[in-house]
């Protein structure tokens, strides 16, 4: 968290316009740090302080915040400085950039980009969102296989600069076509007179241009690389993704899923950047729709009202023994989701994982009958009325279980997102189902 104190000390530099105190200022932090102060700036001390700083620098800011800030003052600086600036930031922010803006803003900003540079900015910006092509970024380097280690050294002094990392070095045939890679470490312990087909690795692990980004993300932690290089169905070299492309990617996905366990459409924004109504859009159709699943408790209650009646009792334990079986279904449903969200659970797995579940929930079910039994006599309802809460407890228990490690793989299988709906779902559905139980077995011991 950036203090306000040196806010102000970067208000006071932008003020002074001396550019060695303000450089000075800068050294001291980091780009992020600088992004965040830039954010609690007002409108013209952002375009002051970017116009003020060096355009490496300037850049490397920008790639911090959101894409209508950057466009905002983009918008308001020299056209010579908005050129240098696009070229210098990481060709994936560019076109993450291009994408959220209206298409007549990024066809004038489009104009400031060399040609050919522009032509693959383009390129990438036919990706649809959340694909790896839409992630990737075209600063790499790039040698050919006939060439020596001297040359291809030489060639990385030169162009390293632009390139977004130097770790991967990337083989291309004169088609583009990815034939091989090779580690700078590699490069550096070859002799110099070696050629590049001779160091190179001919094993490569690739994603097509179309993967989700969820399944790149897992491809790279599996693979532990820290780049991946994306490539066409020909094999034509895209881009790289890099890992830290990829924690971004990792970070959004999971904030996704944790708001759509709770039964909600995820925020596409910082939660305080979102506003009331778009929030309030999102949670009440799921509400109505839990609402509407929810009214059935009230029928199973009614159609069991003579059982409820003839012992009163029984409506002691109704909210204990529900929101027991929910809060077991809702464990269990976010172990699975997760295990299926990493590649540990597939839908051909649904067996073992009920089997698994099914015994864990045996287990559970007994010692939460002992609890329930132990807090009934407590109460004391009478053995007989503690008996029924015990037995049901325990087919509850197991019950949802077993319910919810299968539902997550058949959302799955029906192409339907399981968090969004596995959670809820599972509360409603249990409430009900979980009394119909509970009254069988009272009306069971009990003889009613």
């Amino acid at each position: 968290m950036v203090k306000q104190i040196t806010i102000q000390e970067l208000k006071k530099r932008l003020v002074e316009q001396n550019q060695e105190r303000l450089y000075e200022f800068l050294i001291r932090h980091q780009p992020y740090d600088i992004a965040q102060m830039l954010l609690q700036l007002k409108d013209h001390e952002k375009i002051d302080l970017i116009n003020s700083t060096a355009v490496e620098l300037a850049a490397e800011i920008l790639e911090y915040v959101d894409p209508d800030v950057q466009y905002h003052i983009l918008d308001r600086v020299s056209e010579k400085k908005i050129a240098l600036i696009l070229n210098e930031m990481s060709s994936d922010k560019v076109v993450d950039l291009l994408v959220a803006i209206h298409p007549h803003q990024a066809e004038t900003l489009l104009e400031f980009l060399p040609e050919e540079h522009r032509k693959k900015i383009e390129a990438l910006m036919r990706f649809p969102e959340k694909t790896a092509g839409s992630l990737a970024t075209i600063d790499y380097i790039a040698v050919r296989n006939n060439w020596t280690v001297g040359h291809t050294l030489q060639h990385i002094r030169k162009v390293g600069q632009d390139a977004e990392m130097v770790s991967y070095i990337y083989v291309l045939d004169s088609s583009g076509v990815l034939v091989g890679i090779f580690s700078l470490k590699d490069a550096i312990l070859a002799e110099e007179t070696a050629l590049v087909e001779d160091i190179m690795k001919k094993d490569l692990i690739t994603v097509p241009a179309q993967m989700d980004q969820q399944e790149v993300a897992d491809q790279l932690s599996n693979y532990d690389l820290v780049a991946l290089p994306v490539v066409t169905e020909e094999q034509r070299m895209i881009g790289i993704i890099t890992v830290d492309d990829l924690i971004d990617v990792i970070h959004e996905e999971a904030t996704e899923d944790i708001q759509k366990l709770g039964g909600s459409e995820p925020l596409n924004e910082p939660y305080f950047e979102a506003s009331i109504w778009s929030i309030f859009r999102k949670r009440l159709p799921w509400l109505l729709i839990l609402f509407v699943a929810e009214a059935y408790t009230g029928t199973v209650l009614k159609h069991f009202e003579d059982t409820i009646e003839a012992v009163v009792a029984l409506a002691f334990f109704v909210p204990l023994l529900v929101g027991t079986g929910g809060n077991t279904g809702t464990q269990v449903v976010a172990t699975i989701i997760r295990a299926v969200g990493v590649g540990e659970v597939k839908f051909k797995d649904i067996f073992r994982v009920i089997k698994r579940e099914a015994t864990i929930g045996v287990c559970l079910g007994l010692m939460m009958g002992v609890a329930g039994l132990i807090r009934a006599s407590i109460l004391g309802v009478g053995f007989e009325v503690a008996q029924v809460v015990a037995i049901a407890m325990v087919f509850i228990v197991i019950w949802s279980s077993i319910v919810a490690s299968a539902l997550p793989l058949v959302l799955r299988k029906l192409k339907l997102d399981p968090a969004v709906v596995s959670g809820p779902f599972i509360t409603t559905f249990v409430d009900g189902t979980g009394l119909v139980i509970y009254f069988m077995v009272a009306k069971t011991i009990l003889n009613l």
